[in-house]
């Protein structure tokens, strides 16, 4: 296979200052993209600010013969997220893929965490997706072309002291697949990342699991050769995976109105993954789930 690429490519990288976004920065840089290097340069639990991180990756991309700009935007305000797109287009002059990877994590449980650590996640991971989307959208739409990649996690699935950010998480993936939707007839891909990585937000102990090694799978959603829409990929150690959403074909009932008893009764039919669907938007899963009814009734 020909080497992939970027050339005269523009793609935006949030929170790129350090870890795996840093990672997407110098691979994108390397095949030939301009990259704006966003970065906050705040701590893991979302406090302070720092230009250094994002201007150091910069510093990294030039001296390695690549083209980038810094930017220390907050996503997580409108206006900030207008203001990073603003520097994409001042700087290269169009915008072809946008990686939302900014995030904070705060590791705290149920039921001692508070509204404002929800609060502080949704503000990064939803709002700041959402934010910088929308910014980039319009330019996008008029280019009939773009790549947008959100960033997920496994976290979603399911960890102790981890609610805050696995719920944040979980609105992203709705966000994606809404916006996978909409992309469709604009030549707008938007997909999702679920990275594992050792990096300061993954905390202490595991495997070591480069944040070079999660680059490859995001870069190759973020290339117009992509055929992917709405998908979620994990990637991590060396492996590369797709994580979906299934429906099982579940249970019809007879026509007569069914009780909680014959739910109860047929709850290992209701349950069985033999033949599950996976849907691709709502319409999809809509009409397979009433596929039983008659369409003239």
């Amino acid at each position: 296979m020909d080497e992939l690429r970027f050339d005269e490519r523009v793609a935006v990288v949030t929170g790129a200052g350090r870890g795996i976004g840093r990672a997407y920065a110098r691979l994108l840089a390397e095949r030939g993209a301009h990259v704006v290097v966003n970065d906050l340069g705040g701590s893991i639990e979302g406090e302070g600010t720092d230009s250094g991180p994002a201007f150091a990756v910069v510093d990294e991309i030039d001296a390695a013969g690549g083209s980038a700009v810094g930017d220390t935007s907050d996503v997580s305000s409108e206006e900030g997220a207008q203001s990073l797109i603003a520097t994409a287009l001042d700087g290269f002059g169009r915008i072809d893929a946008l990686i939302n990877n900014a995030g904070i994590m705060q590791w705290v449980g149920f039921p001692d965490v508070d509204t404002d650590g929800l609060q502080a996640h949704l503000a990064v991971h939803v709002l700041g997706s959402f934010n910088t989307t929308r910014a980039a959208w319009p330019h996008m739409v008029e280019a009939g072309y773009g790549r947008v990649v959100m960033t997920v996690s496994t976290g979603m699935l399911g960890l102790p002291d981890n609610v805050s950010y696995a719920t944040a998480k979980g609105g992203v993936l709705g966000l994606m697949r809404s916006l996978a939707f909409a992309g469709r007839e604009h030549g707008i891909a938007v997909n999702a990342v679920a990275p594992a990585a050792s990096t300061r937000m993954a905390g202490e102990g595991g495997p070591e699991m480069p944040a070079e090694l999660v680059a490859p799978m995001t870069a190759y959603l973020s290339h117009e050769d992509c055929p992917a829409r709405g998908e979620i990929y994990t990637a991590g150690a060396g492996r590369f995976a797709r994580l979906f959403i299934g429906s099982t074909p579940g249970w019809v009932s007879d026509g007569a109105a069914p009780s909680m008893e014959d739910v109860a009764e047929e709850w290992e039919t209701i349950n069985d993954e033999t033949g599950y669907d996976v849907p691709r938007h709502l319409v999809a899963w809509s009409r397979s789930f009433l596929a039983h009814l008659d369409p003239d009734s």
